[in-house]
């Protein structure tokens, strides 16, 4: 326990002090003065409550405003539960979404990136928190990218339980933001995906992206600076900017249904590194991807930013997904189930787009991606 008497004095020498600043004519500071709004943080966690509550699935306990998030696991519905957690942010393409002024669907790709990682193991993303730092805290720019967190979250099938918002000034220049992510999921133990299983032979299935995702954004700003390309310029139906800010698909709803139909040996989501570093990570070291690029038509986009940043293409191939997001693995007899099964899911468009190959040698390159 502590010693009350050594306790007490300093508070009423404090007091005394303050006393005489304030007869003094000191100026008097406060949090506000030093660039944090309380009350604005306040206000935001009441303004997000709805989206935050709309997120919410069994297992949620409580709301936000405590000091943690609960979550029960669903012990009933596993004999070996584990848990699977990733963190992410969304790099550079923040940038784009500053200077444009789009914040509503960045908060997407905060989810995806997290939940997609998560996928990769044959776990059901369960929850979600968020950290969005700012150097000074506005409402409205705030909210709309909580929103999109939540929208992520209904789209990943995770609880957001919980997040922080931090005012950092002289850290972060006025209204400008950044963003962190972590994901737990859960997975039955005898069933978490690590491609031990994988043959000779098996066929490589590639499910298409939406774009970019949210990787390779400092060399997508590069080529934008050197083209001279603002992002109201038009691209198709679209602009340049909606074109570069679309969200990361989130795959929970196509890999849940996967794994309840079909032997899915291993899955790898294409972020940084593209499929070259992405796709050996999930397979034996005794085998070999062979990827054939001509198996999927690549968006136009890519080849805009390779024109016009005279990009090789073997740096496009491990800066960017070049078009497929998520790989799965299959045995060669599941491959076409599998394509008619994510056909009919509504799935984003899928192909098969390369073979496992046992290696010749043990210094043969753990992937082969044959040229356009």
């Amino acid at each position: 326990m502590y010693n009350t008497r050594r306790i007490i004095p300093p508070i009423q020498e404090y007091l005394t002090r303050s006393m005489a600043d304030q007869k003094s004519n000191k100026p008097s500071l406060s949090y506000r003065d030093a660039g944090v709004n309380i009350d604005a943080g306040n206000k935001l966690i009441e303004r997000i409550k709805p989206a935050v509550s709309a997120t919410h699935r069994p297992g949620v306990l409580g709301g936000i405003g405590g000091f943690g998030g609960l979550f029960e696991l669903p012990t009933d519905k596993y004999r070996q539960p584990v848990l699977v957690s990733g963190t992410d942010g969304v790099g550079t393409k923040l940038k784009l979404a500053i200077e444009s002024g789009h914040h509503s669907q960045i908060g997407i790709d905060l989810v995806a990136m997290c939940a997609n990682d998560v996928l990769v193991t044959g776990a059901e993303p369960l929850f979600f928190l968020d950290y969005y730092a700012t150097g000074e805290l506005d409402l409205d720019i705030a909210s709309s990218v909580i929103e999109g967190i939540a929208e992520g979250c209904k789209r990943a099938g995770a609880a957001l339980v919980g997040g922080e918002t931090a005012e950092m000034p002289g850290i972060y220049s006025g209204s400008d933001y950044d963003l962190a992510g972590f994901c737990v999921g859960i997975v039955e133990k005898d069933q978490i995906l690590s491609g031990d299983s994988i043959a000779d032979g098996d066929q490589v299935i590639g499910i298409a992206s939406s774009g970019p995702h949210s990787n390779g954004y400092s060399l997508i700003r590069k080529v934008l600076e050197v083209s001279n390309t603002e992002l109201t310029q038009a691209f198709g139906d679209s602009t340049i900017g909606q074109v570069l800010l679309e969200p990361t698909h989130i795959y929970t709803k196509e890999i849940m249904h996967l794994l309840s139909k079909v032997d899915i040996r291993a899955v790898s989501h294409i972020t940084g590194g593209g499929l070259p570093e992405n796709l050996p990570r999930v397979i034996p070291d005794d085998y070999q991807i062979v990827i054939n690029q001509n198996a999927w038509q690549r968006p136009k986009i890519f080849d805009w930013l390779q024109d016009n940043g005279g990009i090789s293409e073997s740096e496009m191939l491990r800066t960017f997904n070049c078009g497929v997001g998520m790989v799965l693995i299959v045995a060669a007899e599941d491959a076409d189930n599998v394509l008619a099964e994510l056909h009919n899911t509504g799935s984003p468009q899928a192909w098969n787009i390369g073979t496992i190959e046992k290696k010749n040698h043990s210094n043969q390159a753990s992937i082969d991606i044959k040229p356009r």
